[in-house]
């Protein structure tokens, strides 16, 4: 995989940079009642209120000081706590917040994340609480077509007829349809180069979430050019959100000059705001130089760099090699029906292993395949199911790892032992999150026992009990699981010869 890849070519030493030497300790902060959250919009209340949410988990308290509270924005934020502790609605709500008294739409905050479904996700928390305080949020994934996409992010402005209007004081502009942003890092390139209207030069906010991988990634150079395309230039004029003028005055303005006041000697101001965030955020000077960070402050939980979710519990299944499919389905059956997540290493062993499962009978358990080699259509469309309780067992390649939050998961299995801590983390961290419990099961032949319990020792986990499974059902499934083989070693020939005939087809097709 690429991120293994990229982490053995991570020096061990890697020197840190000063600030982040000195965090602020998330975990010093309480889970804080809405009611007594300063300066929370009572609209915002209400729409938190019907999002189930009543209170802030510390994350998010800490991170609301910081931006709304005493911290006002002045300082760009590293976000560095557990999946599940809230780290979405820690930035949405604050951006949320300071829009909220924008007198004129335009394009103020962009987030960034690195899959569709992420963005999907994250869209869905921005989209409950910004129509509460008159904001509106964009998508930009690729999910539709950018003619349909551009319909939705760019509109034109209302002229009303019967009326002379100045050529010399009136702008026929096309402007921004919303206030807030979530993309694709390939999207959002996509309407940099070629949709008329959009721009970025009254960009207030930028979120990079599940950063380490965004870094890791080139995504066609989309952070150096939102970072270009929002800094100071030579003349100083940029359209901004300060010195707004009716539109039907001339275009939207904002001066971004370089001075000296409030510590911001030599860079622009107003400036952009930055928060980045991850459950395993790297510490690379190189790559997080690449961020154009002002004045970081890294917020972060305790000491530990790596750290699993406090009330998740981890579990060994010490299994024979050529029997590991019927470990996983004894493992499942054992769990009765528990929301559960199976990872494998990658989405052949993904395909293989939901084709194997297929072929056994009476298995009793919902199952669907998810990962990368489906259409979004079809992953959406699953994970409604999983959602939605008709799907109890979702297998996965890692395309599940990252931020994707799926309530009442109640177990993670990996099928493949994860070869990299943060592997670990991001896939156990699809439960027990928000304060709930959950389990990680991790299936291990007797040779993989003693590298998996180094592993864990790097999030200072040292309880990794031994799970027995019934030997009476992986023997009940021995027949069934020859014959399973067979037809999986036809389907997979199959499969095979219809990919060539296409791709031979493909050929011909480009050869004409």
């Amino acid at each position: 995989m690429e991120e293994e890849k990229e982490l053995k070519k991570e020096k061990k030493n890697i020197p840190v940079l000063p600030w982040m030497r000195n965090p602020i300790d998330i975990t010093t902060f309480d889970q804080c009642s809405l009611d007594f959250v300063p300066f929370l919009d009572p609209r915002l209340v209400v729409a938190l209120k019907n999002m189930s949410i009543t209170s802030l988990f510390p994350v998010q308290l800490a991170v609301w000081q910081e931006t709304i509270g005493p911290g006002s924005f002045e300082r760009d934020l590293c976000i560095n706590s557990p999946t599940g502790s809230g780290k979405t609605l820690a930035y949405a709500l604050p951006i949320v917040q300071m829009l909220s008294t924008r007198a004129v739409k335009c394009l103020r905050a962009l987030v960034v994340l690195p899959t569709r479904d992420l963005a999907l996700q994250v869209k869905e928390v921005f989209s409950a609480l910004a129509p509460a305080v008159g904001l509106s949020v964009g998508l930009a994934v690729g999910q539709s077509s950018i003619s349909d996409e551009i319909s939705e992010l760019i509109k034109k402005p209302n002229v009303e007829y019967g009326i002379c209007y100045d050529p010399e004081e009136f702008s026929y502009e096309l402007q921004s349809a919303v206030d807030i942003l979530v993309a694709t890092p390939g999207r959002l390139m996509d309407h940099i180069s070629n949709t008329d209207g959009f721009t970025l030069k009254h960009l207030c906010y930028l979120v990079v979430d599940e950063t380490d991988r965004l870094l890791r990634e080139a995504y066609q150079s989309w952070l150096p050019t939102v970072i270009q395309l929002t800094s100071f230039s030579i003349d100083g004029n940029f359209p901004s959100a300060d010195d707004l003028l009716p539109c039907s005055y001339g275009s939207l303005k904002t001066i971004r000059r370089v001075g000296t006041e409030r510590g911001f000697k030599g860079k622009a101001y107003p400036r952009l705001a930055k928060m980045v965030l991850s459950a395993t955020l790297t510490q690379d000077p190189s790559k997080l130089a690449q961020l154009d960070l002002h004045h970081p402050l890294l917020l972060t939980t305790g000491e530990r760099r790596y750290q699993l979710p406090e009330e998740l519990k981890s579990f060994k299944v010490i299994c024979q090699s050529k029997l590991k499919p019927l470990y996983l389905v004894s493992l499942l059956q054992s769990l009765q029906g528990e929301k559960s997540i199976v990872f494998t290493s990658s989405v052949e062993s993904t395909h293989r292993l939901c084709t194997l499962l297929k072929f056994f009978d009476n298995l009793q358990i919902e199952f669907k395949e998810y990962s990368r080699l489906q259409r979004q259509s079809v992953r959406s469309k699953t994970l409604s199911a999983f959602r939605a309780g008709q799907v109890q067992v979702l297998i996965s390649s890692d395309a599940m790892t990252r931020g994707m939050d799926v309530e009442g998961v109640r177990n993670v299995v990996n099928y493949d032992m994860p070869a990299y801590i943060k592997t670990f983390i991001h896939r156990a961290g699809r439960t027990a999150r928000a304060g709930q419990s959950g389990c990680c099961f991790t299936l291990l032949r007797k040779d993989e026992v003693k590298r998996f319990k180094k592993l864990l020792q790097k999030a200072d986990c040292d309880s990794c009990p031994t799970y027995s499974v019934s030997s009476e059902v992986i023997e009940s499934f021995n027949s069934v699981y020859t014959s399973a083989l067979e037809k999986l070693r036809e389907n997979v020939e199959s499969e095979k010869f219809q990919k060539s005939k296409i791709r031979l087809k493909s050929s011909n097709v480009r050869k004409k």
